[in-house]
């Protein structure tokens, strides 16, 4: 008998594939993306201390009551709010973790604007 392929499984798949040749280090951090179907989640991340170092979300109270769902616009705020808290604390140079999914639309937006906000990556 012949499945189908999970799409999650094959998502997991690709980020562990990716993962190998992709690390974070105290001097640039791995902007790490994930998105699920009503919310987009980003984090900055050393992987050498294996902490997190900045996050940011739709369900963030700063984007609270201004974005809904998982669409193009959220993504683009989560970029900006993620790449204005990582000025802050001082990081400027990050690797990018696009999490297995295919760079296009929303997570293509979030690293758009992440970029346009300052992170160079």
């Amino acid at each position: 008998m012949i499945t189908k392929p999970n799409r999650q499984l094959s998502r997991q798949r690709r980020h562990l594939r990716v993962r190998k040749h992709v690390s974070g280090t105290p001097e640039r951090p791995r902007l790490n993306v994930y998105k699920s179907l009503s919310h987009i989640y980003a984090q900055i991340i050393d992987d050498v201390a294996g902490k997190t170092l900045i996050y940011a979300s739709t369900m963030d109270p700063e984007l609270k009551g201004i974005v809904k769902g998982a669409n193009k616009e959220s993504a683009r705020m989560v970029g900006k709010l993620i790449a204005n808290k990582a000025l802050e604390k001082g990081i400027k140079n990050v690797v990018f973790d696009r999490g297995g999914y295919i760079y296009h639309g929303t997570i293509k937006e979030l690293a758009d604007a992440a970029r346009e906000a300052g992170l160079e990556f």
